[in-house]
């Protein structure tokens, strides 16, 4: 029997269900996503930093935990929102239930809300903080809603040493990963490239030390202009004069967006999910794409839009490019993978200099 838990939204407004994983209380800012599939790589996606996650589509953990499946050892998210918790799973990869794992990991989770009304409400006023409680909620719950704040994310989620991945590949690629999704270290590898991963803070000339072919800024969770964010995109200015080919996606396509002299804006509820439509403006052709952030990039030539709202997915700089897109998680088996071929066309091309 599951015990009574309720969401209090900053607005005032409080939803009912019940309370599954750990049984505690969390603040976070409550944000929703549309995949009808991969909550695993959801939930295990260090760019939910912070997050409280509201999943649109309504069953949820019939496949089970996966952990072949996951983006991260840990789950990224502060708690997890769904509509019906499946707590028997059927398939054959299956290694447990989502209520067990959540509990294991300390996450909370709550359960039989009226998630459609939820999502309506962030789409009509926007993303709100929210806080799970397994009491009656208070205007002190309240007022802590009302204050929280997500700073310092990337420093949070940030591995906190180098690591070198020697083996036999032929280009060496230094990812300075700010939160980074496995399935991008592993497209890479399928790319003949040799990952190396460095934290956020390390510094251009120590990476370029290491002589990589070319780098790619990792996905991450938070605000891109978060002041802690400053000697990162400082960095990434010094890596541009070295000329190596960079590769950004998702926050990284922010970061290196700002290295560049643009701005970033907060959307009204971001995009998040594997269902995103996105228009290549050089052919015309529009991709269906996996996407979790809450800021835009404002300025610059767009090498992508997304179709919904016309803002920026893409900008290419030359012998660099980033998307904001999951070129590594794509729709399809081909999609927008193609891309990880074109940074090995242009570290191939630098290489040839």
């Amino acid at each position: 029997m599951l015990e009574t838990g309720y969401l209090i939204l900053e607005d005032g407004t409080v939803f009912a269900g019940k309370l599954f994983g750990a049984v505690s209380e969390i603040t976070g800012e409550v944000v929703f996503t549309t995949g009808m599939t991969g909550y695993l790589e959801t939930l295990t996606d260090p760019s939910y930093y912070g997050q409280i996650v509201l999943q649109t589509f309504p069953l949820i953990g019939n496949y089970g935990v996966i952990p072949a499946d996951f983006e991260n050892s840990s789950v990224g998210a502060n708690a997890y929102i769904v509509k019906h918790l499946c707590q028997e799973p059927s398939n054959f990869r299956s290694e447990g239930n989502l209520d067990t794992f959540l509990k294991e990991q300390g996450v909370v989770g709550l359960c039989e809300i009226d998630t459609r009304a939820l999502t309506r409400l962030i789409r009509k006023r926007g993303v709100m903080n929210g806080k799970i409680v397994n009491h009656q909620p208070s205007e002190a719950d309240l007022v802590e809603v009302k204050s929280y704040r997500i700073q310092h994310a990337v420093l949070e989620v940030s591995p906190a040493q180098v690591l070198k991945c020697e083996q036999v590949a032929k280009y060496r690629v230094a990812v300075l990963d700010f939160g980074a999704k496995q399935g991008i270290k592993e497209s890479l590898r399928n790319h003949d490239c040799e990952v190396w991963s460095y934290p956020a803070q390390t510094s251009a000339q120590e990476i370029l030390a290491d002589n990589p072919q070319g780098i790619l800024l990792s996905n991450g969770p938070g605000d891109p202009a978060d002041p802690a964010n400053r000697p990162m995109i400082a960095t990434i200015r010094e890596l541009m004069k070295s000329g190596i080919p960079i590769f950004g996606i998702c926050l990284g396509h922010q970061l290196l967006a700002l290295a560049n002299g643009y701005q970033t804006e907060k959307l009204k509820f971001g995009h998040r999910g594997a269902n995103q439509p996105v228009k290549e403006l050089s052919t015309g052709r529009v991709y269906i794409t996996s996407q979790n952030h809450g800021y835009t990039v404002i300025g610059g030539e767009s090498s992508f839009v997304n179709v919904n709202d016309g803002s920026c997915e893409g900008i290419d700089y030359g012998n660099s490019f980033s998307v904001q897109f999951h070129p590594e998680a794509c729709g399809g088996p081909l999609d927008t993978a193609f891309l990880f071929e074109q940074f090995v066309e242009r570290i191939e091309h630098y290489a040839t200099k």
